[in-house]
């Protein structure tokens, strides 16, 4: 493993990315339904690597060495998003001041004392800014005064999906007990867990 951004040790590179991880839906994305806890092969620990990235992502805006605006403890969380520049892969590395909500939301199941702090202020300092009828918007930047009410589905998604594997496990316990899940990470070499 790598030494890892702030103390956090990765294991995997992606890309090519620094020891600073890279956007966060890389801890989101493949692990709606497949839990990332206990899954282990000969290159990683899954909810071990996830839990780091998203400590190294949260501790990057609260080092803010950019200095924007807003970043801290209650408010962090770098992906790839809208952004000032139309779209961007946010990530430690690749800063705008722009903080995407599904980040820390869909971090949840990794960190969740810090997530919700996030959450409640998104929603108790930001309020109406920030979230609309369907959740949280897409992006957000204090610094830019950056508000845009829009939403991206591919975003949105993983904040219902991992509020939800955090709250009872249900999609995680639904994609791991499919016999052809199991029999693909078996063939794969692949530990893993079905939740209870």
């Amino acid at each position: 493993p790598s030494a890892g951004g702030y103390g956090f040790p990765l294991q995997l590179r992606h890309n090519g990315a620094e020891e600073l991880g890279g956007p966060l839906f890389w801890a989101h994305y493949s692990y709606l339904g497949l839990h990332p806890f206990g899954l282990k092969d000969a290159y990683a620990d899954y909810g071990q690597e996830n839990t780091n990235q998203t400590l190294i992502n949260r501790a990057w805006c609260i080092a803010n060495p950019n200095k924007f605006s807003g970043y801290g403890e209650n408010l962090w969380g770098l992906t790839a998003s809208y952004s000032i520049n139309f779209y961007d892969a946010h990530r430690p590395g690749n800063d705008t001041g722009v903080i995407s909500p599904t980040a820390a939301v869909s971090s949840i199941v990794y960190t969740p004392e810090e997530s919700m702090k996030v959450i409640r202020n998104l929603y108790e300092n930001y309020g109406d800014q920030v979230l609309g009828p369907y959740g949280f918007y897409d992006a957000m930047s204090p610094h830019h005064n950056f508000f845009p009410q829009r939403y991206l589905a591919i975003d949105q998604g993983p904040m219902v999906t991992m509020i939800e594997n955090y709250r009872s496990g249900l999609g995680w316990k639904l994609f791991m007990n499919a016999p052809e899940i199991q029999a693909g990470l078996d063939k794969l070499g692949f530990e893993y867990r079905i939740p209870n």
